[in-house]
Order: C-alpha cells, then sequence, then structure tokens
C-alpha cells in the first residue's frame, strides 16, 4: 500500500549497480573477501590490505556488498562497507554485486535496506544461473526486476529506523566480543602461560614476573584477570618443575585429553523423537552462540545437551573457527545436529565453559587441523585422534576450577543475555523492513514499534 509520492522503477534505476570506482593497478587497498561478511551484521570491514590487480569488485565507504553466489546469496551475505579512516576505496571477491544509492534517487543506506528486503533477494535467487553449486546472479538481471520506492525523506527515515535497530544489535556485538575476549584472556594465562604461577614465583624471589618471551600478562599484572592477584594467588604453585613439555607449574601434570573431559559422550535420544537440531550452516565462527535452532525429527547425528562444547571436525569449518558452546537447550533436554562434530564436556568439577574456551584455543585448533585425514576438501579429524591431545592442569578436583568457573560464566550469561535480545531485536527488523519498503506501514508507526524496544 504505498503512499503519495512513491515511484515504480527498474532496480537498477533505483540504484547504481557495480558503480565506477577509481583505483591503480598495484597500489594497495583495502580487501574485503567473502568469509568476511557475517550475515547477522550490517557492516563489514576489511580482512586485509592487498594490492589492485584489476579484478574483482570495486566500492566506496557506506557501499553494499552483496553475494551474487551460492549458497552465499541464500544465506544472506549482505552488507555495509565501512573503510578504514581515510581510505575509502576497496576491492574484494569478484562475487560481490556492489550497490549504491542513485543520486537524489536513493538514500544509501534505504539501498541496503532495499537489497536485503526479500523482494529483491529472493528475485535475484531465482534468477541465478550456472551449474549446481556455482550458480550466479547475472548483474543484468537487476535491470528487469522493479521495485517501488517512497520519497527520497521517507526512504531516509527508514534507514533511520531500521539503522537503529542495527545499530543496537552491533553494539551488543561489540560487547560480547569484549567479553569473549576477556574470558579467554584468562583462560590463556592461567591454563597456557601460567602468568599467575610465575608472579607468585617471582613473588617469592623478589623479582618481575615476565613471560618466557618477555611479553607482560593480558592485564600487564600477570595475574590473569582483574583482582585476582590476592584472591586467587593461593591457589597457583609458587614454582616450576620440569615434564616432556618443558616447565610445568609444581604439582600440575600433563594429561591427556580424556583424563579431564569427555569426548562424544554418550546421549540418549531415540530415532524419530522431535528434538532441537542445530545445523553445520548455523554454527558460529566467532562467539559461543549458534544462530538458530529448529526442531526436527532425531535421524543419524551427534547428540548433545547444555554445558557441551561442540567442535567442526571437517574442512573448512574447522579451519573457519565453527565452535558453539551448547546453553540453548531446555534443562535435561537433548538436542542433535551434524555428524561431523565432535562433543566436548570438561570432567568432575571442571566447568562447563572450560571445554569452549580450550576448542578455541589457537593450541588445540591447530592440533586438530593436523590430524586430519581424507581426500581433498573433505579431510576430518578422527574424534579417537584427540586423545592424544596432552594438556597441563591440577589435579581435576583443584578449587582453582570453580574460581576459574566463577569468573568467566558470568560473562558468558551476559553474553548469552545480549544475544537472545539481539535476536528479538533482529525480529523486529525484519518483520518491520518488508512493511515499511512496501508501505504497509507507514514511518511514523514503526517510530513507535522499535523505540520501544531500543
Amino acid at each position: 500500500m504505498a503512499g503519495d509520492g512513491w515511484t515504480t522503477l527498474p532496480f537498477d534505476h533505483v540504484v547504481l549497480v557495480n558503480p565506477s570506482v577509481r583505483m591503480e593497478r598495484g597500489k594497495i587497498y583495502p580487501f574485503v573477501d567473502m568469509q568476511a561478511i557475517d550475515p547477522g551484521s550490517r557492516i563489514v570491514g576489511p580482512s586485509e590490505e592487498r594490492p589492485f590487480k584489476g579484478g574483482g569488485s570495486r566500492f566506496m565507504n557506506g557501499d553494499t556488498l552483496m553475494a551474487r553466489i551460492t549458497p552465499c546469496l541464500e544465506n544472506g551475505k549482505i552488507a555495509r562497507y565501512v573503510a578504514p579512516k581515510g581510505k575509502d576505496a576497496g576491492h574484494g571477491s569478484t562475487e560481490f554485486i556492489v550497490i549504491r544509492g542513485r543520486p537524489n534517487v536513493t538514500d544509501n543506506g534505504f539501498a541496503y535496506y532495499l537489497t536485503k528486503w526479500d523482494g529483491v533477494r529472493q528475485y535475484c535467487i531465482s534468477q541465478m544461473t550456472g551449474s549446481s553449486g556455482r550458480q550466479r546472479v547475472p548483474t543484468s538481471a537487476l535491470s528487469h526486476h522493479e521495485v517501488t520506492i517512497p520519497p527520497l525523506k521517507e526512504q531516509q527515515a527508514i534507514a533511520c529506523i531500521l539503522g537503529a535497530l542495527d545499530d543496537k544489535i552491533e553494539l551488543n556485538r561489540r560487547m560480547n566480543r569484549t567479553l569473549e575476549e576477556m574470558a579467554r584472556a584468562i583462560f590463556k594465562s592461567w591454563f597456557i602461560d601460567f602468568d599467575p604461577v610465575r608472579r607468585n614465583a617471582a613473588r617469592a624471589q623478589n623479582q618481575p614476573s615476565p613471560r618466557p618471551d618477555g611479553s607482560p600478562s593480558p592485564t600487564g599484572r600477570g595475574d590473569g584477570g582483574e583482582g585476582c592477584v590476592e584472591t586467587f594467588a593461593a591457589l597457583f604453585p609458587d614454582s616450576f618443575e620440569d615434564s616432556d613439555l618443558g616447565e610445568i607449574p609444581k604439582g600440575w601434570s600433563v594429561r591427556p585429553l580424556p583424563k579431564i573431559m569427555h569426548i562424544n559422550p554418550t546421549r540418549s535420544l531415540p530415532k524419530g523423537t522431535l528434538a532441537p537440531y542445530l545445523d553445520m550452516a548455523n554454527m558460529p565462527t566467532q562467539g559461543p552462540s549458534p544462530d538458530t535452532c529448529v526442531m526436527r525429527e532425531m535421524g543419524s547425528g551427534m547428540k548433545f545437551r547444555n554445558g557441551d562444547t561442540l567442535v567442526a571436525r571437517i574442512t573448512p569449518c574447522l579451519e573457519n573457527g565453527k565452535t558453539a558452546f551448547v546453553d540453548f537447550l531446555a534443562d535435561e533436554e537433548v538436542g542433535w545436529g551434524s555428524t561431523e562434530y565432535i562433543v566436548l564436556r570438561p570432567k568432575g568439577t571442571i566447568p562447563p565453559l572450560f571445554a569452549y574456551l580450550l576448542a578455541r584455543t589457537d593450541e588445540f585448533r591447530m592440533f586438530a587441523i593436523q590430524q586430519m585425514t581424507g581426500s581433498s576438501g573433505r579431510q576430518r579429524v578422527p574424534a579417537a585422534s584427540l586423545e592424544k591431545y596432552r594438556i597441563v592442569t591440577p589435579d581435576i578436583d583443584s578449587p582453582l576450577y570453580l574460581n576459574f568457573g566463577n569468573i568467566v560464566s558470568p560473562m558468558f550469561d551476559r553474553i548469552r543475555a545480549s544475544m537472545l535480545q539481539s535476536r528479538t531485536l533482529a525480529a523486529l527488523r525484519d518483520t518491520l523492513l518488508p512493511k515499511l519498503i512496501s508501505g504497509v506501514l507507514r514511518v511514523k508507526d514503526a517510530e513507535r514499534i522499535a523505540g520501544r524496544c531500543i
């Protein structure tokens, strides 16, 4: 139900498609690859800096990058490019179509949401050509699809409403990244770099407490977290002893992973049972929480419950960091998913998050990658090979684990709460978007609805 002043035009008359961008061959510019685009985020920054060789896509700050190849387009890989300061021009994958608002016709922010709208995205998907698995949207197809757009001022208002929701979602994402980085830094400090032990040893000898490479600890004090110095110092040894892995904290041991953790623990879920299902496509590459679960009858796959950690074992999912912490099920509920998961669960008093934070370390992931077997493109980590992974830890009933859990668990509680809020905001945005773009819902009504949630 479009209003006064709305205009119907071919899509490529509404926006500029692959607009010209002047770039010098051989000069280094910001580069964006396909992997950098997260379907859950409105923005994308450079993946790296790379010399421009004359091919690929070219874009400016604020342009929309739309994946044109399957399954990236179907998965919603569409984002606005945010350039580093002073470097407006960038280049990227050949599989992007670049969209820019047309001067005096389309607001650039509105152009992004128009491209995200299913009325455009589903049309593009329907126009894909090529062999199975490598289908693409021809750029020429965009000239055959008509869209109806409101006046420029109303476009700007629509982009402002939807942008406010996305801004809050992005703020939550940044906060969650910070919280997880803190938790991972503490894990590394305590269980890999042994910073508190070094501090205790230095204190006993009245000396500074450097790391083996001379670098400072994450907090600059060797404590592994604010307030940990005095509170937890007594839980750590004050000296080291030799092992076949080098110096380790005195009284700790080098243990194979099965000594501290269940690998693919048994779970009961009869075939045909309707239960939460987590697809590999929804596994996060960053952060602990998957995008979504669906209800599906149990067939063949790995089973898990709250407190488990899921690690992708197949290439390229493992290399890309697909890892999740299960905290989205009901109490005692069992979920299931891909056969390409390895399930980890700590034993004894070791907190569940210990497994997730271990799985996120470079050391663990590189070890797993080195264990891959099979033909090129379908290599997998045999679950049994993880039994060879060794980690330095205190006794399984050490009070250190409880205290570690007390520190990191509230961080992940906050992550989960903001994730739930972001999903609510995203659902509202996705509800408002088609109604605003089609004119079914007017700006003033949408402002009232969105204002209650931001």
